[in-house]
């Protein structure tokens, strides 16, 4: 197998993160998103959609997406299970893991995507020629002071985001988070127990993938 990365992108770093936890080492290789390799003719016949990561396997299949890499290495590699060890927390984790992509992930993508002079072209991930717009970055970053408060209420109930055992919903929030900074937003006294819970996932040993 071979992993396309970009080791400064939020979205890739959620599978290191994820591997780190597994003790699983992939061939991997780096694509600069910041000079536009992912758009160059060679990576788009890779992903035709022009985006990291992206899993490539030994009979030449390619998986992009976090979540479906993730799903394809949970089945190789089940322990520690971070996806569920049963229906119900299958089921919960796959739903606090998306809550954590919309209303955090896309929200920093955005904010992000439409304020950084090097993406003035290149609004939509893997395609160049659509304008960034200011008023996107402002209502990304308002999005993401909204999904703090989300945090807060969900860690006021548990230490983890999906339950009592670490999975991939917190890689998600502890990569949205960090991004956030990206855009100089970030927890605040106001979120007491998000700011506990931050401190002890990003100071797990993959954090660092």
């Amino acid at each position: 197998m071979k992993f396309y990365d970009c080791t400064i992108a939020p979205s890739p770093r959620r599978v290191r993160i994820f591997m780190a936890e597994k003790g699983i080492q992939i061939d991997t290789a780096q694509v600069d998103l910041l000079n536009g390799e992912n758009l160059k003719p060679e990576f788009l016949k890779i992903n035709p959609r022009g985006v990291v990561p992206v899993l490539q396997l030994d009979d030449g299949t390619c998986i992009d997406e976090t979540v479906p890499i993730c799903r394809y290495l949970e089945e190789l590699y089940p322990d520690p299970p971070l996806m569920g060890h049963d229906a119900k927390s299958r089921a919960v984790i796959a739903s606090r893991t998306r809550h954590m992509e919309m209303d955090g992930f896309l929200c920093g993508a955005e904010a992000f995507r439409n304020s950084t002079p090097g993406f003035a072209d290149r609004g939509i991930p893997g395609v160049t020629g659509v304008p960034a717009i200011p008023q996107l970055a402002e209502r990304g970053r308002a999005g993401l002071l909204r999904f703090f408060d989300q945090l807060e209420r969900v860690l006021s109930q548990g230490p983890y985001i999906a339950g009592d055992t670490f999975s991939i919903a917190d890689i998600t929030a502890l990569c949205v988070v960090d991004f956030a900074g990206w855009v100089k937003l970030g927890l605040s006294d106001s979120h007491p127990n998000a700011r506990k819970w931050y401190g002890s996932v990003s100071s797990r040993p993959s954090a660092k993938a």
